[in-house]
C-alpha cells in the first residue's frame, strides 16, 4: 500500500532527504559537533525569518510557543490586543486570559480579516489606551485567511506597543519581513512550510522584545527565552533542556532545501500553486469560503460543502485514496473542508487534489466537470 500523501494545513509532506538526514546516528546534545549544528541551523532560521534578531529553538508544538509569548514579554493584569480571525487567534487570547491578562478581540468573524484600521482604532481609543502588546495570527488555518503583517505593524509602532506574530503556519510560505516590518516577536513550528515533522517551535525576538521581557511577570521554567538565550550564546552554543536531536538534523536538511530554492521562489511557488488550486475549484463548480483575493491565503485553502453533502465523507474519501485533507474546526465544522497547499507541494500534488476532488462528490452523487477544472488550473500556473 502507498501512503498517504498529506495535504493539509499541518503537519505537512516530509520530503526524503529530510527523512534521510533524521536517520543519521545520534549525537549528544552538550558535545561540540551538537553546538556546531545549532549555530548553522540559528543562522538559517535568521535567513528564513528574515532578521537578525536572535532565534531561538525549542522541542514543542506551536501552541507551546504561543504560550512562550505570552509569558516572556508580559505580566498579569497587563492589557493586551488579539486579532481574532479563526481558531488559533481565539486560542492564543484564552491562553492569555489563563495568565491572568486582559485580552481584548478585536474581529472574531471567521473568514473575515482584522486590518491595520481596526487596530489603530482601537489604540487611538480610550479603551485602547494602555495595551501595552498586539497579537496577530498571520495565516490562519482554520478559515484560510491571512493578515497584512507590514500595514499592522506601521500602526503597532506608532503607537509604541509590542507587535506579536503567530506564524505557524505562513512562516516560508507567505513573505514575513521580520525586521523590515517592526515586528518583535514571531513563532513558528517545523510541521507546515518548513517541511520537517512536529516537535519544534521557534520564537524570534527583537531588542524591544526583550526589554519587556525583562519587566515580564508571568510565571514560566520551560519557556524561559532568557535562559534559552544564555545557552545559545555560550561559546559551544547549546539548549537549555535536552533537545530534540534527530528533528534537528532533519530541520537542517529542510533549511537547505529552501535556501537553495530561494525565499522569494518559495514565495512565489506557494502564489502560484494557490492560485492553481482556487481557479480549479472554482472551475469544479464548488464555493470558495474567502473569495476575496487580498486576504486568501497562499498556503491553506477552505472550500463550502454544499446543501446534500457530508463534509466527513469528502474527507474519508480522500483518505481512502492516499491523500488527507482537512475537516472544518469549531463552528466550521461540517461546514467546510480544508486544503493545505504549503511546504513540499507542486503542481502535480494540486492536479491529483482536484481530480480526488471530483470523484469524491460524484461519490455522494454530485457530478464536477474535473476535466474543465483541470484545464483552467492548469492555464493559471502556467501563466504566473
Amino acid at each position: 500500500m502507498k501512503s498517504s500523501f498529506l495535504m493539509t494545513p499541518g503537519p505537512t509532506q516530509v520530503p526524503s532527504q529530510v527523512s534521510l538526514a533524521m536517520a543519521q546516528e545520534i549525537i549528544h546534545h552538550r558535545v561540540p559537533a551538537f553546538g556546531a549544528l545549532l549555530k548553522d541551523i540559528t543562522e538559517k532560521l535568521q535567513y528564513v525569518f528574515q532578521t537578525q534578531n536572535d532565534v531561538l529553538v525549542f522541542p514543542g508544538a506551536g501552541t507551546g510557543a504561543m504560550e512562550g509569548a505570552i509569558v516572556n514579554f508580559f505580566s498579569p493584569g497587563d492589557k493586551v490586543a488579539f486579532g481574532i480571525i479563526g481558531e488559533f487567534g481565539s486560542r492564543w487570547a484564552k491562553i492569555a486570559e489563563i495568565f491572568g491578562l486582559q485580552p481584548i478581540r478585536l474581529g472574531g468573524e471567521w473568514g473575515k480579516a482584522v486590518t491595520a484600521q481596526d487596530i489603530d482604532l482601537l489604540l487611538s481609543s480610550e479603551a485602547g489606551k494602555d495595551v501595552k502588546g498586539v497579537f496577530i495570527t498571520h495565516n490562519e488555518t482554520s478559515t484560510g485567511v491571512y493578515s497584512d503583517l507590514k500595514s499592522i505593524g506601521e500602526v503597532c509602532q506608532k503607537h509604541n506597543v509590542l507587535y506579536l506574530v503567530d506564524a505557524v503556519s505562513s512562516l516560508v510560505a507567505i513573505d514575513c519581513k521580520t525586521d523590515l516590518w517592526g515586528i518583535d516577536v514571531v513563532i513558528t513550528a517545523s510541521q507546515k512550510a518548513l517541511m520537517t515533522p512536529p516537535g519544534l517551535c521557534f520564537f524570534s525576538v527583537s531588542k524591544k522584545g526583550w526589554e519587556y521581557n525583562q519587566e515580564a511577570k508571568c510565571p514560566r521554567y520551560y519557556w524561559d527565552l532568557a535562559n534559552a538565550l544564555k545557552s545559545l550564546k555560550k561559546p559551544t552554543p547549546e539548549n537549555p533542556y535536552t533537545p530534540a536531536v534527530t528533528l534537528l538534523f532533519g530541520l537542517n536538511e529542510a533549511l537547505n532545501m529552501i535556501k537553495q530554492e530561494g525565499l522569494e521562489n518559495v514565495f512565489k511557488r506557494h502564489l502560484q500553486l494557490s492560485k492553481m488550486f482556487r481557479t480549479g475549484v472554482e472551475a469544479l463548480g464548488l464555493e470558495l469560503m474567502v473569495k476575496d483575493e487580498k486576504i486568501a491565503s497562499p498556503a491553506v485553502t477552505s472550500i463550502m460543502i454544499p446543501e446534500g453533502i457530508e463534509a466527513g465523507k469528502i474527507t474519508g474519501f480522500f483518505r481512502n485514496n492516499g491523500i488527507v485533507i482537512a475537516g472544518g474546526q469549531g463552528q466550521l465544522k461540517g461546514r467546510i473542508i480544508r486544503v493545505g497547499h504549503l511546504g513540499y507541494v507542486d503542481a502535480f500534488d494540486i492536479s491529483n487534489t482536484l481530480i480526488t476532488l471530483g470523484r469524491a462528490f460524484k461519490s455522494q452523487g454530485k457530478a464536477l466537470n474535473t476535466e474543465a477544472a483541470l484545464n483552467k488550473a492548469w492555464e493559471v500556473y502556467e501563466h504566473e
